[in-house]
């Protein structure tokens, strides 16, 4: 293969490149972008997609994202390349802030009041959780399901917007781009032709 890494990389590498980008945040950041402005759909389909994996990335069904934003962004006639690189949104870096908003704000809805985490609470969640981790998961993520709905609604909309005024600038000027091209080549003919004449 023409591409293909001379050493294989480890274990150990390939999980802290999944979990951490080998470059910089940044250039993941531009590279995930690039790949979504030069999606060959209509901006409006594109943002769809893209709002529907951001609005996935809210709830904490990690390993199902990609099926979610699919299931969402077919429904709602997005398109699903963009819908799968809508859920970069959920990365290691925003997953902590995403979890403890969406479980604060579904609680909040549920019962009222945010729950507060004493010390003792916290000490006894943990020595559950290691022996009785689906009695003590399965509490937590109805809060975290309920409030992923409200805040994942907000961010797809944000994400709508941004994207479709990208996308349609993006091709706007692509297509202007093509247009020159396109008339100077025609014009170059011309002259070919008038000069073989």
């Amino acid at each position: 293969m023409l591409f293909r890494r001379r050493q294989k990389p480890t274990r150990i590498e390939s999980l802290r490149v999944a979990v951490w980008p080998r470059h910089s945040w940044v250039r993941s950041t531009r590279y995930y972008g690039k790949r979504v402005l030069r999606l060959t759909a209509s901006p409006h389909a594109i943002a769809l997609g893209f709002a529907a994996g951001a609005f996935t990335s809210f709830t904490p069904l990690i390993g199902f994202h990609f099926l979610i934003s699919f299931a969402i962004a077919y429904v709602i006639g997005g398109n699903l390349i963009a819908s799968a690189l809508g859920t970069s949104v959920g990365n290691p870096l925003t997953f902590p802030f995403i979890w403890a908003s969406t479980y604060k704000l579904g609680s909040w809805i549920l019962h009222g009041e945010a729950v507060r985490a004493h010390g003792e609470v916290h000490e006894q969640f943990q020595q559950r959780l290691l022996t009785k981790s689906l009695d003590v998961l399965l509490p937590m993520l109805k809060p975290m399901m309920v409030g992923a709905v409200p805040l994942g609604l907000i961010c797809g909309a944000v994400c709508y917007v941004i994207v479709y005024k990208s996308v349609e600038v993006y091709q706007l000027r692509r297509r202007n781009t093509m247009d020159r091209r396109r008339c100077g080549a025609s014009i170059e003919d011309e002259d070919q032709g008038r000069s073989s004449q």
